[in-house]
């Protein structure tokens, strides 16, 4: 199989340019000939057809000829070249072709007398009608007009669609084992498919005058060429996911029965019950670290719902059993806010635990690198200094990743081979998963979802209000906090940005200082309460926390917002996972609509963990864009994580969801993981089918659309 497509040698000649063709192609996915089979367009232009220069009106896309009546370089507005076409047979009909961009190319090609055809939109100009920056070639009075439809293919800066047309072609026409069927009749027939063949050819080069309904069907691909292509797509997919299962089955990873006593002291020790999702969930864990197969599974559930528990319990099997645990978080203060819970827990159980973080003074890193190395600790905490060089976890068990989508594939292999055997996987994420996202690009893994909140949990009332109203908010916080609540007020930047007119925290910070501070607090009447609340007008204390904050200042901001000596905390994003301050029932967020979907639910999962009513203010600054007011209003409607999660799915598609879970991981190209449900579970089923029935036929089909990307699911 070649590295290179062969029509890329072909046009080169074996030359430099060439070479810099098949890198142009490599840009965009193409490293094979058979992939140039699969660049499918995304429209299509109708060259089938001419329209008379005379009736060239403006508003219109034409197909139009003339012979070029003049051609010249003008310098006013700006330098342009304009070449004006006459009709031939009617001298009076005349179109203007305007090029603000063009080469000595151009001027050769447009000579005075040329016949020109032309392609593009019409527009009306100073002179008549005129097209900018046309397609055009130079034709002859017998210059037949194409059969098909001209397919618009991606392509990246200096790759032209002519020379991407002459490549497909090529590749189509040099190999018939390319387009050739590699799935079974009887599969196709039962799913009504058409032949692979027969859509690609149709895809790649429609014939013209479709009925409205083929051409509608075509564009919106949903005709059923497309839905063969897709389907294909989705089977490799599948197939590439249980390929990887399999391979995970083959593999193994040590057996971690625990004897249930640090279990045990755990659960006595904490101050609630284990909910019954919670039950369930941990149970299914400890089956699956008692098997020898690496465990991966993916642990989910909303925000509040209990997941830590329930990583420190499968944790506890796995120490019981004479293994390490690493337990890694996407930002310090989330790894942080992780130990200091789990060390209240696990200190009364005899557990030592190792605190690992970019930041850690040299002498506390060297203190906690010689107990992990040396086994005296038996659970590591702590960001992505986990998998550095120099972290030695040779009785590495489990690894335990939190919000798991934020490392990329590398990293948590990195993490997951510290150890001297293959370690199990327990991801968490409490960004729920659509159930598209979980039969495609989480098939590979097993998913447990905790569906019960623990009691307790208050609902959260949500409010949207625009930044002109910003007075009654503060005065509202500033009542609430002397009511003896207490206040999260989130903004998305540290300090002052040129680009982003947003309120920053260190400004914010200094603004409720000044607005709740004595001054505030001498302007009560003589009594010392507030004329309106009949409340004790007192100081409000106002912290500030976020990222570039040393760890010993954060941790005490954090400890004294817990303790109640803060009433609002001014925080960046930082607090978006695993803070839990029970008596903080307030949530402002600051320009509500920079913010993403889940972000935004994971902020308003902050409050809520009292007996308090809690309210969530989203901040927003006008003029709101369509997105952003898509967001702010399914925000405001719902609390479900996973209605949250499929409409984020659906506003922002899956390369952003995904995050770097699935670096390394082709996303779907023709694929929609929303109209194409019913696509996916045919996919799922036919390649459960393809695997027992015909291997070999989910091989080549396998090599057909991945090619050497075959083991592109790593971790």
């Amino acid at each position: 199989m070649s590295d290179r497509p062969t029509a890329t040698h072909k046009e080169a000649g074996g030359s430099a340019r060439g070479a810099s063709l098949a890198d142009k192609l490599e840009r965009i996915g193409v490293l094979r000939d058979e992939d140039l089979v699969l660049h499918l367009p995304l429209r299509y232009e109708d060259h089938t057809r001419l329209v008379p220069l005379a009736r060239a009106r403006s508003g219109a896309t034409v197909q139009t000829e003339g012979v070029v009546a003049n051609v010249d370089i003008q310098y006013r507005p700006r330098r342009q070249l304009v070449c004006l076409l006459r009709d031939a047979e009617r001298g009076d009909a005349t179109l203007t072709l305007r090029f603000f961009s063009f080469y000595p190319s151009h001027q050769k090609a447009l000579a005075q007398g040329a016949r020109i055809r032309v392609y593009g939109d019409v527009r009306d100009g100073y002179f008549g009608p005129e097209i900018v920056h046309p397609q055009f070639r130079v034709v002859y009075e017998d210059t037949p007009l194409p059969d098909r439809l001209t397919p618009v293919y991606p392509t990246t800066a200096g790759l032209s669609q002519d020379v991407l047309r002459k490549a497909v072609e090529r590749a189509l026409a040099a190999d018939a084992a390319r387009t050739a069927e590699v799935l079974p009749a009887g599969l196709l027939r039962r799913r009504d498919l058409w032949s692979f063949d027969d859509a690609l050819r149709f895809l790649h080069a429609p014939p013209p005058r479709l009925s409205a309904a083929a051409q509608k069907a075509l564009d919106e691909r949903t005709h059923p060429a497309w839905t063969r292509i897709k389907f294909d797509e989705l089977l490799a997919q599948q197939l590439s996911l249980k390929a990887h299962r399999k391979a995970r089955a083959a593999r193994r990873a040590p057996v971690l029965t625990g004897t249930g006593a640090l279990t045990r002291a755990l659960l006595e020790r904490i101050p609630f019950r284990l909910t019954h999702a919670q039950e369930r969930v941990w149970q299914e864990i400890g089956h699956d670290l008692r098997r020898g197969i690496p465990m991966q599974r993916l642990l989910q559930g909303d925000v509040g719902s209990g997941k830590t528990i329930v990583a420190a319990l499968a944790a506890l099997q796995a120490i019981e059993s004479g293994k390490q645990v690493a337990f890694m978080a996407p930002t310090e203060i989330l790894a942080e806010q992780h130990y200091r819970k789990l060390q209240s827990w696990l200190s009364g159980v005899g557990v030592e635990i190792a605190w690992l973080s970019g930041s850690l003074p040299a002498k506390a890193r060297r203190k906690a690198l010689e107990s992990l190395e040396s086994g005296a600790a038996s659970f590591a905490i702590g960001t992505h200094a986990l998998f550095q060089e120099g972290v030695a976890l040779p009785r590495l068990g489990l690894a335990i990743i939190d919000e798991q989508h934020r490392f990329g594939v590398a990293q948590r292999l990195a993490l997951r081979d510290k150890g001297m055997t293959e370690a199990h996987q327990l991801m968490m994420s409490a960004t729920p998963i659509p159930r598209t996202l979980a039969m495609t690009f989480y098939a590979d893994l097993d998913v447990s979802v905790l569906d019960e909140m623990p009691p307790g949990r208050t609902l959260v009332s949500t409010r949207l209000v625009s930044q002109k109203r910003r007075a009654e908010i503060v005065a509202w916080v500033g009542k609430g906090c002397r009511e003896g609540r207490q206040a999260y007020w989130v903004c998305p930047l540290i300090e002052e940005s040129e680009k982003l007119e947003l309120q920053t925290a260190v400004a914010l910070h200094a603004e409720l200082t000044r607005a709740f501070g004595p001054r505030q607090a001498a302007a009560a009447d003589e009594s010392g309460t507030d004329s309106v609340s009949g409340c004790a007008v007192a100081p409000i204390a106002v912290g500030l926390v976020h990222g570039r904050m040393k760890p010993d200042e954060k941790a005490a901001t954090m400890d004294a917002f817990a303790r109640g000596d803060i009433g609002v905390l001014v925080a960046t994003t930082v607090i978006e996972v695993g803070v839990d301050v029970p008596n903080a029932s307030i949530m402002v967020i600051e320009h509500a609509e920079r913010f993403g979907l889940a972000q935004l639910h994971q902020l308003r999962g902050r409050v809520g963990r009292g007996a308090a009513e809690s309210s969530c203010v989203l901040l927003f600054e006008d003029p709101l864009t369509d997105t952003a007011k898509q967001r702010l209003k399914v925000i405001y409607e719902t609390t479900d994580g996973f209605e949250i999660a499929r409409q984020d799915l659906l506003i922002r598609g899956p390369g952003e969801f995904l995050g770097a879970r699935q670096a390394g991981v082709p996303l779907l190209r023709f694929a929609d993981l929303e109209r194409d449900v019913e696509l996916i579970e045919q996919a799922r089923d036919a390649a459960d089918e393809l695997l027992k029935s015909d291997p070999e036929a989910a091989r080549l089909h396998l090599d057909r659309w991945l090619g050497s990307r075959q083991a592109f699911i790593k971790a």
